[in-house]
């Protein structure tokens, strides 16, 4: 099916041809016929699945007769935050250069004299965030008995924002004889319900199970301690395969830190979080696009909806805490058909929301790990041979944790930067806030021991050597997994590995170290 089968007009087709793009998408067969019948439409969609432009293209047709009036547009679409509303006022510009349509973005953080402006004229599209838009009508600015069109885009966006009241109340001023469109990437209880209300007869469409990732999407879990996760970062972006990346952090002040830590490393890296001025995010984000710089720090103002071509991995610096976050963070690469590899890095505090991701995805993330069941049995990782040494701790930890009968999945530690002695990685204790992890058992014993005092592993045997083969326990790695997605012709995972046959951004740390 070509986008001359879906009804849309001679003018419009050119457009989306000029653009690149010969083939929808299979919400654009399913919603863009709909669309141009007057139907109210309910779409679940994962995100990067072309939604945008299945309320766009038939809009500009249907807007295409008709006039606007001064102060009262023809059709609204209301978007959960400015660089949303932004995007799709691109996407009109683009699709819409062989028609005459005026259109308004309203969005805070910029001057209101262009948009008022704008409005007096009359547009015959706006393009609005909820806060800005109910400014503007608070001051009768604004009047919207005249929109006959209303897109609701990002619903569970807008209201994990708390913008559903906001959304109750335009509602409640548009005409009740209209169009309606949602556009949703999960369908929770609050979403359905104001769909009941506001909706009419509405037809529902899904073409993907709901909080369900894209497949085209490679996912890895790093296993990592919290202090060696910079440079776990650093070592992973100067690979060859990651060509533009993003890298979503959970706190705008980790943004701002990590920023600075890459730039020092003279890493082409720019940021973008909350307590930026919009002008000073949207220069990020055109830098971005543009090739100016590579690497994007952002938290996750920016996780849902952009559609920013060719990002070759999505890195979770800091686990989501949402997991309906995860979902929209890796939706950042693989957009279009396109494959995308995606890192998150996890600590052992991080087992629950890992957990939680897992349940909501109703899948297993392959995990990255050199810990050893990943060893080849013919040489043993360290941490295997200090268990079977008879040092009698390991086995203790496991009971313990068996008689506690936790819920929590435990995580094994990940390998850092460097590969520490099989010694070091029994005894030594996770660099941990005290305060939000309790120590174990084992370390407070050996806390409180008296200097003096020689430990167990001291008395059972002498100090273990350290490995001959500092990659021996990371060899495994290069075998793919049973549940790796793939995304290449050949079949293997676009993921580079040394001649080793380990991940050479972790197989280069560990030779420097090795020698």
């Amino acid at each position: 099916m070509s986008f001359s089968d879906l009804g849309l007009s001679d003018a419009l087709l050119r457009a989306v041809a000029d653009s690149g793009y010969d083939t929808p998408t299979p919400i654009q067969r399913q919603a863009i016929p709909s669309v141009l019948m007057g139907k109210d439409i309910i779409a679940i969609a994962q995100t990067g699945t072309g939604k945008t432009a299945s309320f766009v293209l038939p809009m500009i047709d249907i807007l295409a007769e008709g006039r606007s009036r001064a102060l009262m547009p023809r059709s609204l679409i209301l978007e959960p935050t400015r660089e949303l509303a932004q995007q799709v006022a691109e996407n009109f510009e683009k699709y819409g250069k062989n028609h005459k349509l005026s259109m308004a973005l309203l969005i805070g953080g910029v001057s209101m004299g262009d948009q008022l402006a704008a409005l007096e004229k009359g547009v015959d599209v706006l393009i609005a965030t909820p806060g800005r838009l109910m400014d503007l009508f608070a001051r009768g600015k604004i009047l919207l008995s005249g929109c006959a069109m209303l897109v609701i885009d990002e619903a569970d966006r807008m209201l994990d924002m708390g913008f559903i009241p906001d959304i109750e109340t335009i509602c409640s001023k548009l005409p009740r004889a209209r169009q309606t469109l949602l556009f949703s990437a999960t369908m929770p209880p609050p979403i359905k319900k104001l769909a009941d209300q506001f909706m009419d007869a509405p037809k529902s469409i899904e073409v993907a199970r709901a909080a369900s990732t894209n497949t085209n999407i490679t996912q890895w879990i790093v296993e990592t301690p919290s202090r060696d996760k910079r440079d776990l970062l650093r070592s992973l972006l100067r690979q060859d395969e990651v060509t533009t990346a993003i890298i979503f952090c959970n706190k705008k002040t980790t943004v701002r830190e990590l920023a600075d830590s890459l730039k020092r490393a003279r890493l082409p890296v720019g940021q973008i979080h909350g307590d930026m001025e919009q002008a000073d995010r949207i220069r990020e984000l055109d830098r971005f696009k543009s090739g100016a710089i590579t690497i994007l720090v952002a938290s996750d103002v920016a996780a849902r909806g952009l559609d920013i071509p060719g990002v070759s991995h999505v890195i979770n610096y800091d686990m989501p805490w949402h997991p309906d976050d995860y979902v929209h963070r890796i939706g950042r690469t693989g957009r279009a058909g396109r494959t995308g590899i995606a890192y998150s890095f996890a600590t052992p505090d991080d087992a629950e929301n890992l957990a939680n991701i897992e349940k909501l995805t109703r899948q297993k993330i392959a995990r990255w790990t050199g810990g050893a069941e990943a060893a080849p049995a013919a040489t043993p990782a360290p941490v295997a041979e200090a268990e079977s040494s008879g040092d009698p701790r390991p086995d203790k930890r496991k009971r313990d944790r068996k008689r506690k009968g936790s819920d929590r999945p435990a995580m094994a530690d990940a390998p850092a930067t460097q590969s520490p002695p099989a010694e070091t990685v029994r005894s030594e204790p996770a660099r941990a806030d005290s305060r939000r992890q309790p120590r174990s058992e084992a370390s407070a014993r050996s806390e409180h021991r008296p200097r003096s005092e020689p430990g167990p592993r001291s008395e059972s045997r002498p100090r273990a050597e350290p490995a001959r083969d500092p990659l021996a326990s990371y060899r495994a790695l290069a075998t793919p997994a049973p549940n790796r997605h793939r995304n290449d012709d050949d079949g293997e995972a676009f993921i580079g590995f040394g001649p080793e046959g380990v991940p050479e951004f972790l197989a280069r740390p560990i030779r420097q170290a090795a020698k």
